[in-house]
C-alpha cells in the first residue's frame, strides 16, 4: 500500500487533507519546518507522523503530495523525481480526489472557512459528508456523499477544481503580491465559475458576483430585495441573531444563529440556499444551524477575569471591520480593543489607510510587528507607518503585554494571519505571573 508524504503538512490545507486520508485508512506522514503551528495538533492526536525536511524521508513506495509553497527544487521534491515517484500538488490531488462525491467548493475573498465549516456542519446532519476546512481540519468518512471543500483563489489555485457546486462568498480586492486589480481577481472568479457542474450560489449584494457569467443556474442570497434567497426582519442580540428566509418573495423559514455581525447571517443564508437546493429538510437546516460552535481562529473566544479575549484571523480591513461590529453585538457594554498584527508588507502597504480606517472601530488598538510571509520578508514599510494614522494606538511588544490588563472589562480582539496568537499566550503567562 502506498505511503502519502505530504510536503509541507503543517498548511492549513495540507493537513486537513492529511487528516481526511487518514480517516479513509490511508498510511500519511509529512514534513515541515520545526516551528509549532495550531494545524499540527490534530495530526498528532491522529498519530500522523511530522518529520523535519530532509531528503531521506522519500522512499520508493510512496506519492509525494507537495505543498503550493515549496518550489520543485526543494529537496524531499527532487529526491521524489530521481526515484521516478509520482509528485502531486495539493490542489492537482484535491481535484482528483472529489470527483467521487457531489462536491461543493466554498470560495470568496471573506469568509471561506467559516461558511465551508458551517456547510458541512449543517449537511452532516442529513447526509454522510466529508470536509476539508481552511483552519486545518479534515473529515474523511468513507460512505460520503458529499464532499464540501474550501477553495482559495491565491494564485488561481482554485481552477484545478470542477466541482459540482461552487458559494461564491464575495469578491475584494486581496494578494496583492499576486493580483494586479479587482478586475485581475473577478477574472479569477470567472474562469471558476465556467468549471462548475451543477450550479453556484452567489452573494447578489456582491456588485462584482452580480456580473458572473456561467453555464449553470446561478442562485443570488443577500439582503437586498432582487436575491432569490433574502434575509429580512433580522433580529439581533447579545444571544445571537434571527431573521426570517424569503425565497423568491416567499417565506421559506425562520432561523437562529449563534453568531454575529452581518457576515455570519449571508454566510448561513448561502448555506441555507445550498441545501434548500439540495432537498434538504427544513427542520435539519434550523437545528444544525444552531449547533454549529465555530471554526478554528474565527471569533475564538476565552473569558480571563474581567475581560474577553478573541482570537481572530482577520486579515482584510473588510474583515476586520466585521469582527470588530460582530463584538459590538456581543458585547455591547465592554470596550474593544484591537490588536492586531499586519500580515505581509504588501498588503499592509496596498490598504494603508483602510486598515486604519477599520481599526477606529475599536475604543483602543496596539500595532505588532507586521509579519512577512514566506513569499517576502521585508519591506520599507514599517508598522509606524500605520501607527500614524490611528488615534488611540500604540505598538505591542510580545515582552510588553502586560499592560493590556488595564482595559478591565473590556473585549480584546487578537487578530491577523501570521503568529499573532504568540501575544496572546504572552499576554494569558503574564496574567498568571500576577496570579502566582
Amino acid at each position: 500500500m502506498t505511503i502519502y508524504h505530504f510536503v509541507g503538512i503543517k498548511g492549513s490545507g495540507m493537513s486537513a487533507l492529511a487528516g481526511i486520508l487518514d480517516d479513509m485508512h490511508f498510511q500519511v506522514q509529512g514534513s515541515d519546518i520545526e516551528k509549532r503551528f495550531f494545524t499540527q495538533k490534530g495530526l498528532e492526536e491522529k498519530g500522523i507522523a511530522i518529520l523535519p525536511f530532509d531528503k531521506d524521508n522519500i522512499k520508493e513506495d510512496m506519492t509525494v503530495i507537495a505543498g503550493n509553497a515549496f518550489p520543485d527544487t526543494h529537496e524531499e521534491i527532487e529526491a521524489a523525481k530521481e526515484l521516478n515517484i509520482p509528485v502531486i500538488r495539493y490542489p492537482q490531488f484535491l481535484g482528483q480526489f472529489m470527483e467521487k462525491y457531489t462536491s461543493i467548493a466554498v470560495t470568496g475573498a471573506h469568509g471561506k472557512t467559516s461558511t465551508t465549516g458551517l456547510l458541512s456542519h449543517v449537511i452532516q446532519g442529513a447526509k454522510p459528508t466529508s470536509y476539508l476546512i481552511g483552519d486545518g481540519t479534515g473529515r474523511g468518512v468513507e460512505d460520503s456523499e458529499y464532499f464540501v471543500f474550501e477553495a482559495c483563489e491565491y494564485k488561481r489555485h482554485f481552477l484545478s477544481y470542477y466541482p459540482d457546486y461552487t458559494i461564491m462568498t464575495n469578491i475584494d480586492f486581496d494578494h496583492p503580491d499576486y493580483f494586479g486589480s479587482i478586475d485581475d481577481v473577478f477574472s479569477a472568479f470567472q474562469e471558476m465559475a465556467m468549471q462548475v457542474k451543477k450550479g453556484i450560489i452567489a452573494c447578489g449584494d456582491d456588485e462584482y458576483l452580480q456580473k458572473i457569467q456561467a453555464k449553470v443556474p446561478v442562485i443570488y442570497y443577500g439582503f437586498g430585495e432582487e436575491n432569490d434567497f433574502q434575509a429580512r426582519h433580522v433580529e439581533k442580540s447579545t444571544e445571537g441573531t434571527t431573521f426570517d428566509v424569503y425565497v423568491r418573495n416567499n417565506h421559506y423559514a425562520t432561523f437562529k444563529i449563534n453568531g454575529y455581525g452581518d457576515h455570519n447571517i449571508m454566510n448561513s443564508l448561502a448555506v441555507i440556499a445550498l441545501c434548500h437546493y439540495e432537498e434538504i429538510p427544513v427542520e435539519v437546516i434550523q437545528s444544525q444551524l444552531l449547533t454549529f460552535e465555530g471554526v478554528k481562529r474565527r471569533f475564538s473566544e476565552k473569558v480571563i477575569g474581567s475581560q474577553v479575549l478573541i482570537d481572530d484571523y482577520a486579515h482584510h480591513p473588510t474583515e476586520i471591520r466585521a469582527t470588530i461590529d460582530a463584538a459590538n453585538q456581543k458585547y455591547p457594554d465592554r470596550d474593544v480593543i484591537a490588536v492586531f498584527q499586519p500580515h505581509t508588507f504588501t498588503r499592509t502597504q496596498t490598504f494603508l489607510n483602510e486598515f486604519a480606517e477599520s481599526l477606529s472601530g475599536a475604543d483602543h488598538v496596539y500595532l505588532c510587528d507586521i509579519f512577512g510571509s514566506a513569499r517576502e520578508n521585508q519591506g520599507k514599510l514599517t508598522i509606524n507607518d500605520l501607527l500614524e494614522k490611528i488615534d488611540r494606538a500604540e505598538i505591542l511588544t510580545e515582552e510588553g503585554t502586560a499592560l493590556l490588563s488595564k482595559h478591565e472589562n473590556s473585549v480584546i480582539i487578537f487578530m491577523g494571519a501570521g503568529d499573532v496568537t504568540k501575544f496572546q499566550e504572552a499576554y494569558e503567562k503574564s496574567l498568571q505571573h500576577e496570579v502566582e
